[in-house]
């Protein structure tokens, strides 16, 4: 009897014990389509056993959280719609640099000089217009010309999502800091706001507008489905370098804090490789794909097509951006 106490005492401190949190496996802040993203970590844990937790949230935030986070931050990869919140990460000194291995995945124009993350996927700038009020002759010829006082009112973008601030960035890199602030200063008073590149897709459907910025695949996404938000539109690719042609990568990096670096590295390979970019090809996002010799949705005119300016990823400043276009009263 004597020895039954000691041993009770112990099983009832071990049940008190707290109880270890599960493996999440590698935890990966995502900005990118919830569904792309989605079929990109079923298809790896599918592949190789291992599991991927995921954390929504949008480019923004989820930038500007990572480097709040600092060296403490939880997650194992970042993934972004758009690259200037890697860019942001990536100046402040959290990614790791990539194995060649990896950026041998993708081609030069869709990676950063860096070499500190990698493009896993793309997306044009686009003018979508309502056919019934714009015939091509009056389609603008680049995105600069929205600035003429005679397109107040008539077209629309969504100036404080991250797919907006991108083209802004390319339009900054290209065109310099006064053509810029110029441009949206002649932006607020000729553009219609929308929250989100879908409600203004819709409102040029709807005759609210002629015309707006946003990108391509919205929509493709719609034809794809009922094509209910875009039976009335039509779609210029300004092409011929112009900033209107813009290209922005969608990013993925790998946190120089990963408790789990050497699956991350083989996520990010896996993603930018022949089986994440046959997703690209196969799935619904159409975005385009971007690894060395991958197709995209055949749906989609070829990339090689647009005429998309040459821009430099890590050059994109979204700091800079919001300044400016705060500034200009846009937000």
């Amino acid at each position: 009897m004597r020895f039954r106490l000691p041993i009770m005492a112990g099983l009832i401190a071990a049940l008190a014990l707290p109880v270890l949190a599960q493996d999440d496996g590698l935890i990966v802040y995502n900005a990118q389509h919830e569904s792309l993203t989605q079929e990109w970590a079923d298809g790896f844990t599918k592949a190789t056993g291992i599991k991927v937790t995921l954390r929504h949230g949008g480019d923004t935030e989820l930038g500007n959280q990572l480097v709040q986070e600092g060296a403490s931050s939880p997650a194992d990869l970042f993934l972004t719609e758009n690259s200037p919140a890697m860019v942001l990460v990536d100046t402040a000194g959290l990614l790791e640099p990539l194995p060649q291995d990896i950026l041998d995945e993708v081609g030069d124009s869709f990676r950063p000089s860096t070499g500190n993350w990698t493009g896993i996927a793309a997306r044009s700038t686009v003018f979508v217009y309502n056919n019934a009020l714009l015939t091509e002759e009056k389609l603008p010829k680049s995105i600069m010309d929205l600035a003429d006082p005679s397109w107040k009112g008539r077209w629309a973008a969504s100036p404080s999502g991250a797919d907006f601030q991108a083209i802004v960035a390319a339009m900054l890199s290209l065109k310099g800091e006064e053509a810029t602030a110029a441009w949206l200063t002649a932006m607020k008073e000729n553009a219609v706001a929308y929250r989100g590149n879908t409600a203004a897709m819709k409102g040029v459907n709807a005759e609210e507008v002629e015309g707006a910025v946003i990108y391509h695949y919205y929509f493709f996404g719609d034809k794809a489905k009922t094509g209910e938000n875009s039976a009335h539109i039509g779609q210029l690719f300004f092409k011929g370098e112009d900033p209107g042609a813009f290209v922005s990568v969608s990013a993925g990096g790998v946190l120089k804090s990963s408790t789990h670096k050497a699956e991350a590295l083989a996520f990010l390979k896996w993603i930018a490789g022949a089986d994440g970019q046959a997703v690209l090809r196969d799935g619904t996002s159409f975005e385009y794909a971007v690894g060395v010799g991958a197709a995209s949705n055949p749906a989609l005119p070829p990339l090689d097509t647009l005429g998309a300016p040459k821009v430099d990823p890590a050059s994109l400043d979204s700091r800079k951006v919001t300044d400016l276009m705060t500034a200009a009263g846009i937000i």
